[in-house]
């Protein structure tokens, strides 16, 4: 198979995991930088060009979108979708996980565990959403942060109160959602692949940091999932449509909690933790799940 990896750097590990599984597994890899892709939309034949190539025999992409070129990524797949190429992860589906606010929503339509989450535009509804969540302390998330940047714990009412006016004073898209002490400063990473938990881990926040992730100095370990956590990763990614999917739990006392559900998840710490090949895993799942697309395209490139 012809397998594209839409990243816009080949030397991260993730993709480099990926092309080796690709080789290994006897299929023709390409890296493809979405930002570098113009598209020709038309009603006959679609197409992508990057570089004065015509992008197309394509039978798989596997999208590493980064959450700053999430619009025009996901623009880029799209078209592939529209040339019958099989997604990894339809470009729907990573909008609609991106969209912090709206993947809450969703999930709480579904009756999905989650942090109890508040969300306002205005100064002067502070008190009463502080009262909502449980009081403090809490949790305040910038809706456009990654990665742990612009997630601030807010220990007492007033410096909730303050942090809140600061960001709605920059006119910033804020959530506040209670905090789970019992969590301790850990998250379960859940990788998700089809409709199956194939690894996860223990993040661990720094010493007095309650923020886990591992770009911020957590650190990462194996962990056994009880059914309950496995069972509510799949049904977070099923209600993302993500076909690949990082689900991030919080143990809780009222059972887990899912904070987010990530489209493009890291595989260099879950790899090291749980020693297992999750390139490669994602690469058996395209062989399962793609079908060759071939006879709809040009057969170049």
């Amino acid at each position: 198979m012809k397998i594209g990896i839409l990243s816009r750097n080949s030397k991260l590990y993730s993709t480099r995991r990926l092309i080796e599984a690709c080789r290994e597994r006897g299929h023709e890899a390409q890296v493809i930088d979405a930002l570098r892709c113009y598209m020709n939309i038309n009603s006959d034949q679609p197409s992508i060009h990057s570089k004065g190539q015509d992008l197309s025999g394509f039978d798989a992409i596997i999208p590493r979108i980064g959450a700053s070129v999430t619009f025009y990524g996901c623009a880029v797949l799209r078209q592939f979708e529209m040339m019958g190429v099989f997604p990894v992860n339809e470009s729907v589906a990573i909008t609609r996980s991106r969209d912090k606010l709206r993947s809450l929503q969703l999930l709480s339509r579904k009756g999905v565990g989650m942090p109890i989450t508040g969300f306002a535009s205005k100064p002067d509804d502070i008190g009463d959403l502080l009262e909502m969540v449980g009081g403090a302390p809490v949790v305040i998330k910038l809706l456009e942060g990654t990665q742990g940047i612009g997630v601030v714990l807010a220990e007492t009412r007033k410096a909730a109160e303050s942090v809140i006016e600061a960001f709605l004073g920059l006119k910033a898209n804020i959530m506040v959602q209670e905090y789970i002490k019992e969590a301790g400063g850990a998250d379960i990473r859940c990788f998700v692949i089809g409709d199956k938990v194939i690894a996860a881990m223990k993040r661990q926040g720094a010493e007095g940091e309650f923020r886990s992730n591992l770009h911020r100095g957590g650190s990462a370990s194996l962990i056994r999932i009880t059914p309950e956590e496995r069972k509510t990763a799949v049904l977070a990614a099923k209600v993302m449509g993500l076909r690949v999917a990082g689900v991030d739990l919080l143990r809780s006392q009222r059972g887990p909690l899912v904070m987010e559900v990530n489209s493009s998840p890291g595989l260099e710490g879950i790899e090291q933790a749980t020693g297992k090949d999750i390139a490669g895993m994602i690469i058996k799942y395209i062989e399962s799940t793609a079908k060759p697309q071939r006879t709809r395209t040009s057969g170049k490139g």
